[in-house]
């Protein structure tokens, strides 16, 4: 069976890591069928837009979406490709698993966590503008039914991963009708899961709890800008955003893509870490109800990289993106 799945390549490093990507995931012999479509910056010099319609409309049509990294300009241009992607699909919900790869020995041992993200609205939706000269107001926008729907979210997927614990992040007590209400809502779905323990930690004492003692942590839930901090703060615990796999999930409808940014810098060099994708292209793979062939991926991974030493220069190594596309490929083709 043809599965087929938009592909956006992104700009920078995007298109390097993507194609790397792509070609482990049909080495596991899946049949795909890949829609490319550009955004952002590559957007922008084909169709004088970041996000074009036609990438929405595939993304709707096929349900899943493999993305690269997309370049935000900073204090200028066009608006987050991510964010305008994430409302105009409604992918409320943001995961992204953190774990310790057997060759990236860290200081804590078996990191194991999950940081789940409210995704639609917050402050990180963008809602600014300028009051008069001089004062720019920023709106903190926080539903019950975002709220309700992220909790939800969470306790199901803890559930499905037979995890026990779930901690939600906030700053109830000085922000207390906005991220009161979120905590509200999560306390109010924990009692329909007695099976989970839940409790809650106020957001900055969860950054240094997660950087003192991440062992004790299973699952966090967290609203949408808190999300975006931590989620990066723990993958410092497990290598960096080069390592991190990610996605972004709606009703029936999901994207999975690279956390880290574009690295415009080291763009055309072959020399981009392409792991952070290919993780997230194996979670593609187990949302598509594909366990063996994610397996795959993942024992691949964990050959090329801990047991035969190949790894891209920023973790320590000599290899190119290709080098290690090719490493990763015949390891799956002989496995």
């Amino acid at each position: 069976m043809t599965i087929a799945i938009t592909l956006i390549e992104g700009d920078g490093i995007g298109p390097e890591v993507t194609a790397a990507t792509v070609r482990v995931l049909e080495a596991t012999g899946v049949d795909f069928e890949w829609e490319p479509h550009p955004a952002g910056v590559a957007a922008m010099d084909e169709h004088g837009e970041p996000l074009p319609e036609a990438l929405v409309e595939s993304v709707r049509r096929n349900k899943v979406a493999l993305k690269g990294p997309v370049t935000t300009p900073v204090g200028r241009g066009f608006r987050s490709v991510n964010v305008q992607l994430r409302k105009r699909l409604d992918l409320f919900a943001a995961l992204r698993p953190i774990q310790t790869l057997p060759a990236i020995p860290g200081h804590f041992g078996n990191v194991d966590l999950v940081v789940v993200r409210e995704n639609t609205e917050g402050l990180y939706s963008g809602l600014e503008h300028e009051v008069v000269p001089g004062v720019v107001e920023s709106l903190k926008i926080i539903t019950r039914a975002a709220s309700t729907r992220i909790a939800r979210f969470a306790f199901e997927h803890a559930r499905a991963q037979g995890r026990k614990r779930i901690t939600a992040v906030h700053k109830a007590n000085i922000m207390k009708l906005s991220d009161g209400l979120f905590l509200q809502c999560f306390r109010e779905v924990a009692e329909e899961y007695p099976d989970i323990r839940a409790d809650d930690r106020i957001v900055d004492n969860m950054a240094m709890q997660v950087v003192v003692r991440p062992l004790k942590y299973d699952v966090l839930v967290l609203p949408n800008l808190y999300g975006d901090i931590l989620s990066d703060l723990c993958a410092g615990l497990v290598g960096g955003l080069g390592v991190v796999p990610g996605a972004n999930f709606g009703e029936g409808i999901a994207v999975f893509e690279a956390v880290h940014g574009s690295a415009p810098d080291i763009a055309g060099q072959n020399i981009a870490n392409p792991t952070a994708l290919i993780r997230s292209g194996g979670m593609l793979l187990e949302y598509l109800g594909l366990s063996e062939e994610a397996r795959r991926v993942r024992a691949a991974l964990d050959r090329v990289m801990a047991e035969r030493g190949i790894r891209t220069a920023d973790l320590g190594g000599t290899a190119s993106t290709s080098e290690f596309a090719d490493a990763l490929v015949a390891e799956i083709e002989s496995g």
